[in-house]
């Protein structure tokens, strides 16, 4: 009989021990070691000689030959963009998003254009039946003659399908959670199956030239879910965010071997599948009403991309003990520490009133640039005063009340003027800067847009 023994592997990185503790020694997360069986090996070297007669020998890097490495298009530019050149061959790429945020819809339509293009597509699936897959192609028009679909659970049936003489140029995989291999124990999903199903994939892909693109739950946190160490093995790590009760969809390049990272690309949901927003610096305001009190724009940078982003804010009377702070879209510690420094520097009271304040449009921001704008936001309504209509601001607040410069603020300016914003109020331009101006307090802000 073959001997075992009982390891603990950690549900969040694989990090394995050989006794329980309540936090894992590797990521430090607590209550994640879970037990599992593991035959002990007893001919390793055996094996060991076995793999090194069949390993490929290391061969100067100038002779490597590049052909058949060469990128193709996935059929939407804009995604071409942010991804670097398009597909590459032999490349991996791994989308996460919460459930029914439109990670099939997007890769169905990916699959249709490249298939369009006269290259062999196979779209496995291990969350939804065949009849499921084709009404959803068929919804939004893709059904092209060289789109294969695959339904199963089974790791060795996909394998399968990518052996012989023409094996698909693209691979997608929905979800990798799904699907199981029996070179591993434990339910699908886990991470022993998580693992072995994404190395085999990886490694057969690469053989044969294809393109995958593998699927990947989130947790309640946003994370993706499964062993980190999937995110370090592919090559490009995407997430598509957004609130499914709102037509926008953002998708964010978090890692790229082949071309920028933090790139951000916006898609509308339509019937017919996503479609790309060109231009989507003003995307955001919607139809702002700019005569009512408590907006203001801020010119926010995502990635590359500067975006016109509206701040709402709402100061009301409190009837509680306690007064009531609400942040929607940003940090609500951020809200909480703008709000001391207004009441130290400015000499308010905010000890009576309620405080709501949100990012428009069902955008979350994360970046110092955004309290400017929320600083001018929480005084309009405060004193029921209207910003211009055409004001735009950014600008980091720090805590003695100095408004200090941010990241790509020369792009920002650029952006503001040829979006015909006026005035445009920005912290004092840095050293670097080509452009002077700009205000250096938050007491400058009280007096120039609200003459106090």
């Amino acid at each position: 009989m073959v001997k075992t023994r009982e390891v603990f592997v950690c549900s969040i990185c694989g990090a394995q021990t050989l006794q329980w503790r309540g936090q894992c020694p590797s990521c430090q997360e607590w209550n994640s070691l879970e037990a599992q069986t593991r035959p002990r090996s007893q001919t390793l070297r055996s094996a060991s000689a076995s793999v090194a007669s069949s390993m490929e020998r290391p061969i100067p890097l100038h002779r490597v030959v590049e052909t058949g490495h060469k990128p193709y298009p996935s059929g939407l530019d804009a995604l071409d963009r942010v991804l670097g050149k398009g597909l590459v061959p032999g490349a991996a790429i791994l989308l996460g998003g919460e459930p029914g945020i439109g990670k099939s819809t997007l890769l169905l339509q990916v699959a249709g254009l490249v298939a369009s293009s006269g290259r062999t597509v196979l779209y496995a699936s291990g969350e939804e039946a065949l009849p499921q897959i084709k009404a959803r192609a068929a919804r939004i028009g893709m059904l092209a003659e060289g789109l294969l679909a695959l339904s199963t659970s089974r790791m060795e049936e996909v394998l399968a399908a990518l052996e012989g003489d023409s094996p698909p140029a693209l691979l997608i995989v929905d979800s990798v959670q799904t699907l199981t291999s029996t070179e591993a124990e434990g339910l699908p999903g886990n991470v022993s199956q998580v693992r072995a199903v994404a190395s085999s994939l990886l490694e057969a892909c690469r053989r044969s030239g294809s393109t995958l693109i593998l699927v990947g739950h989130v947790t309640k946190d946003g994370l993706l879910a499964g062993p980190r160490m999937l995110e370090h093995m592919v090559d490009t790590v995407i997430s598509l965010e957004g609130d499914r009760r709102q037509m926008f969809r953002l998708l964010r390049v978090f890692k790229n071997r082949f071309g920028p990272n933090e790139e951000l690309l916006v898609f509308r949901m339509a019937q017919n599948g996503m479609q790309v927003v060109d231009d989507p610096s003003t995307f955001f305001l919607g139809a702002r009403d700019a005569s009512l009190s408590g907006t203001a724009v801020v010119m926010a940078v995502d990635g590359q991309r500067p975006l016109a982003v509206e701040v709402q804010a709402l100061v009301t009377r409190t009837f509680l003990s306690i007064p009531r702070r609400t942040a929607l879209g940003f940090d609500a510690n951020r809200l909480n520490l703008l709000l001391a420094v207004l009441e130290k520097r400015l000499k308010l009271n905010f000890g009576q009133v309620d405080i709501y304040a949100k990012v428009g449009g069902g955008m979350r921001l994360n970046e110092p640039g955004l309290d400017l704008a929320l600083v001018a936001a929480v005084l309009s309504s405060y004193y029921d005063v209207p910003l211009p209509e055409k004001c735009v601001l950014w600008g980091e607040v720090d805590l003695n009340g100095q408004i200090r410069p941010v990241a790509a603020h020369e792009l920002r300016l650029a952006q503001a003027r040829r979006l015909g914003f006026n005035p445009i109020v920005h912290p004092v331009a840095g050293q670097g800067s080509q452009r002077g101006g700009g205000i250096a307090g938050i007491t400058e802000v009280q007096q120039c847009l609200f003459r106090r």
